[in-house]
């Protein structure tokens, strides 16, 4: 989810939720404790060089139950990090932290802000011998309607 689409949402909301992939809901006494940018440069495995940047979020829970962070709130806060920071309209990567810090993608319901899982992938699979994992077809599915080999009949 981009950074514009996060603003069009929360301008038109009265209450901000965020779901984790398993279902629950960060507690609502959540508070976003940063939003910038957040460039990473690196080289693949492949040896090409990349760079890839991000709005980051990170969302903490406090103690404080007596202060809920309210969409317009929020906006301010992107607002002046857009200002301030130079922030584009990138992707949105979500920090929150359950056991340990994770990161997550940003994504919308209707009703909530949805954490989804990333995962790590190899960019250079064409080039560090990676093998391409082959398409497995059931034969049943492939043969013919009505081909089929009865036992002695010669056709294996």
């Amino acid at each position: 989810m981009k950074l514009s689409e996060v603003k069009k949402v929360l301008s038109e909301l009265d209450t901000i939720a965020f779901k984790l992939p398993n279902g629950d809901l960060v507690p609502t006494h959540f508070h976003v404790t940063e939003v910038g940018k957040i460039t990473k440069n690196f080289i693949d495995c492949g040896g090409t060089v990349r760079k890839e940047e991000v709005v980051n979020f990170q969302l903490w829970n406090a103690n404080d139950y007596d202060h809920r962070l309210h969409p317009e709130k929020l906006l301010n806060i992107i607002t002046l990090s857009e200002n301030i920071l130079n922030i584009q309209d990138l992707e949105i990567e979500v920090e929150y932290q359950a056991d340990t810090i994770g990161k997550f993608g940003l994504d919308f319901d209707g009703t909530s802000f949805l954490l989804t899982t990333k995962q790590t992938d190899c960019l250079a699979q064409d080039q560090c011998g990676v093998p391409v994992e082959k398409q497995k077809n059931q034969l049943s599915k492939i043969a013919p309607a009505g081909a089929s080999c009865a036992p002695g009949s010669g056709c294996c």
